[in-house]
């Protein structure tokens, strides 16, 4: 099938099979390996991206349903002026380490920023439980989000 799509603000026309899936398109055709496969069954959230600026997992949406859409990765959020708010932050809290679910987590956190969807403590946590990570205990993910939502703890 033929793809069209804008990747990171990037017109990107490729042939693909039907069943590609768009984690596997961006990992091994773009080489944006900023997307992580970890559960391929849409729990953890390594994988991560934006389509039209809504978190997906790439691990079950088909290259295809990218058609015509735009993607963002993280490798395209850090390019943009707020990523350097989110970054501070994040590290500020500790909210960093291994990195592995960094890159999901910092896309859905922006996406959630944009829409003005975090009110509360709760809504952070609500918001980010499709978001695994092994190494922080999400302390210092939660006050890094809250801090940057403007929720008070």
């Amino acid at each position: 099938m033929n793809l069209e799509l804008r990747v990171n603000g990037a017109t990107v026309v490729r042939e693909v099979p039907a069943e590609e899936l768009l984690l596997d398109f961006l990992r091994n055709r773009l080489g944006l390996t900023g997307a992580k496969r970890s559960c391929d069954v849409q729990v953890c959230g390594a994988c991560t991206v934006l389509l039209d600026g809504q978190p997906v997992s790439a691990c079950c949406t088909l290259a295809v349903q990218a058609d015509g859409r735009d993607v963002t990765t993280i490798e395209g959020l850090a390019d943009q002026p707020e990523f350097a708010l989110l970054e501070d932050a994040f590290m500020r809290h500790a909210a960093l380490q291994c990195g592995f679910c960094s890159g999901g987590m910092l896309l859905t956190v922006s996406s959630l920023l944009e829409a003005g969807d975090l009110q509360s403590v709760e809504d952070v946590r609500r918001s980010l439980a499709g978001n695994l990570c092994r190494c922080t205990g999400y302390k210092g993910i939660v006050e890094a989000v809250c801090e940057l939502a403007g929720v008070r703890e």
